[in-house]
């Protein structure tokens, strides 16, 4: 009676014991971890649906799981650094608990594995963009000439920037995407909301990205664009836009959102418009102009 009552007790607290998979998303990254002995998965397609197996069980035994992205070149140096063999279990383990404090995680909770897989690499973009961005920030330093931190002035010009874009947008979901143009490449950011009952819901990790990367195109006066796309029911989708321009943003004509929208970036051949979208001027963000942005 005993044994049976401890067996009982070690399943119930396995359902409070809360995992993290490491998980290969793609070919090359599991060739790359094929070469350590102790990994035993001869292909990428058969190791996908294990995993999803896995995940699945545990969903069904009342366990919460977290997928996180491993990366082989990350993992080898995480041994380096931590003295470990590569070529054992423990040491993935080990990385893996790192990465649930770390890197991008998102939780299971019974999705498609082919969802789950874009929605980590999606993360994990997001990720890298924000630290990259935020490094760049902190690389400028202060103002030559007045002494204020460039990077932090220009964080809290962009967050300005976007309450007042989000405050003159129509009711709606809005869809606001910012990228950035500079050597070494081109930086995206997305952020989403939705209206509920004329509160506006964002998602503060997307909208700390999204900030900082305006930022770090204000700062640097780089060629870059804002877009917003707000969605209600019974209307059309509108759509306009600014471009990045002397520390501010400068708004792009209705003319000149329609052909953003409506050429290929590729080709430059036009695309045919979407029925049921106005391409149009923003509203006026209510602002003064801006002082000229640091010079150095």
């Amino acid at each position: 009676m005993a044994h049976t009552d401890s067996r009982t007790m070690r399943r119930v607290l396995r359902r409070e014991i809360a995992g993290t998979i490491g998980l290969l998303t793609d070919e090359q990254d599991f060739r790359a971890m094929r070469r350590y002995r102790t990994f035993t998965f001869a292909d990428h397609d058969t190791y996908l649906e294990q995993v999803e197996g896995l995940l699945r069980t545990r969903a069904l035994q009342g366990s919460h799981t977290t997928v996180a992205l491993f990366d082989p070149e990350d993992y080898a140096d995480f041994c380096r650094r931590e003295t470990l063999d590569p070529d054992l279990p423990s040491s993935r383990t080990r990385f893996t608990a790192h990465l649930a404090l770390t890197g991008p995680t998102l939780p299971y909770e019974g999705q498609p594995l082919a969802d789950l897989l874009a929605a980590l690499v999606d993360e994990a973009v997001r990720q890298a963009t924000w630290e990259y961005a935020t490094t760049l920030l902190a690389r400028l330093g202060p103002c030559t000439s007045c002494g204020e931190d460039i990077g932090r002035a220009a964080f809290t010009r962009a967050s300005d920037l976007l309450a007042r874009i989000l405050d003159t947008a129509p009711p709606g979901n809005r869809h606001l995407v910012c990228s950035v143009t500079g050597p070494p490449e081109t930086l995206v950011a997305a952020l989403h909301t939705t209206d509920t009952s004329g509160t506006t819901e964002l998602d503060e990790a997307e909208a700390l990205e999204f900030t900082t990367v305006l930022a770090l195109g204000l700062a640097t006066e780089s060629p870059g664009g804002l877009v917003i796309r707000v969605s209600a029911p019974g209307t059309p989708d509108r759509v306009y836009g600014w471009r990045l321009r002397s520390y501010g943003l400068h708004p792009l004509t209705a003319a000149e959102v329609f052909d953003a929208y409506c050429t290929d970036i590729e080709s430059g051949d036009l695309i045919s418009p979407e029925s049921d979208v106005d391409y149009c001027r923003p509203p006026d963000l209510g602002e003064e102009k801006p002082a000229g942005g640091h010079h150095h």
